[in-house]
């Protein structure tokens, strides 16, 4: 049997809000340089010049404290770049905060000229005074396109100009084939002694992740127990359209039908209810806590729920 390593990292997995929250509570319940993130990049865009990685940087200002009020981009940062493109009559439909453009700009200039993202999401941690590492699943380019509404969306355009409109007829991780998981994030899961898939869209946000040829494979050999935090509060979902996908996808808008997305990486779920028996399920450990995260002690408290869920089922 394998060994769970006591002193090895905690690697979560997480894209949009709800995933960013609980890896900001879990960078304040570890020591500096414990948490590991492996972000989403299938909803990184081009626009303005820049390289754009919603996900990686949504993730790095919770975990830095720098988030902004309204839930995305840096608190206090100016956005005299868009005012002036819409003086010039340009379509502004996707709004960047000017530093948060600044970070694209000198992203995507990196990336030209041959750099990987890994060390450009690490130096952005580094200036923000980052205590975890976020990583990008891969540093190859994945983007996620939606079928809705009669047409397909790149994934920016289907949720800020379709609104994320229903009912969702498809979902595409372009490039996802011919991608590559990073050194850096095969070695974490390898080493890790806790794995947290976090409360995101199981679909668009930890989709594009378990896409990437090898990640899923590394995440069952890992000696570390693999567990979930379900984004299904109250039957519910709190923000964002999980729920249109899951019908899509033909599950459930529950814990069990996450866990039934997940299949067999899982080794554990936390959830706001015990899973209904089901036989297309799988049989993983079950852990009831309150999911809601609306100040920082309730994600320091979800984290040290979640942390020590995985631990007994490591032990």
């Amino acid at each position: 049997m394998a060994v769970v390593a006591s002193d090895g990292p905690v690697v979560a997995l997480a894209g949009g809000t709800g995933g960013a929250k609980l890896a900001a509570g879990l960078a304040r319940v570890l020591d500096p340089g414990e948490l590991v993130v492996i972000a989403n990049t299938g909803d990184d865009v081009e626009m303005y010049g820049a390289h754009v990685a919603p996900d990686p940087d949504l993730v790095t200002f919770w975990i830095a404290d720098r988030i902004d009020a309204r839930g995305w981009g840096l608190d206090g940062d100016t956005f005299h770049v868009m005012d002036g493109l819409r003086e010039l009559g340009v379509e502004v439909w996707f709004n960047l905060g000017d530093r948060d453009l600044a970070y694209g700009l000198e992203r995507a200039r990196r990336l030209a000229a041959g750099e990987r993202l890994t060390d450009t999401l690490a130096d952005l941690g580094r200036a923000l005074g980052l205590n975890a590492r976020v990583l990008p699943m891969s540093d190859d380019p994945v983007r996620t396109f939606v079928r809705a509404q009669g047409r397909e969306w790149p994934f920016q355009e289907f949720m800020i100009v379709g609104r994320a409109a229903g009912p969702v007829e498809g979902l595409e991780f372009r490039g996802a084939d011919q991608a590559r998981p990073t050194p850096e994030v095969l070695e974490a899961i390898a080493s890790a002694r806790a794995i947290v898939i976090g409360p995101s869209n199981p679909l668009l946000s930890i989709g594009p992740i378990l896409a990437v040829p090898g990640i899923r494979e590394a995440l069952r050999a890992a000696a570390a127990p693999v567990v979930a935090v379900s984004p299904i509060v109250g039957g519910a979902i709190v923000k964002g359209p999980t729920a249109a996908f899951m019908a899509w996808a033909g599950q459930p808008l529950s814990a069990a039908g996450v866990a039934a997305l997940y299949g067999d990486v899982l080794d554990g779920i936390v959830a706001d209810e015990p899973l209904e028996s089901d036989p297309s399920t799988p049989e993983i450990a079950v852990v009831t806590a309150d999911l809601l995260m609306s100040d920082a002690a309730s994600r320091e408290r979800l984290a040290r729920e979640t942390l020590a869920f995985a631990a007994s089922l490591a032990s």
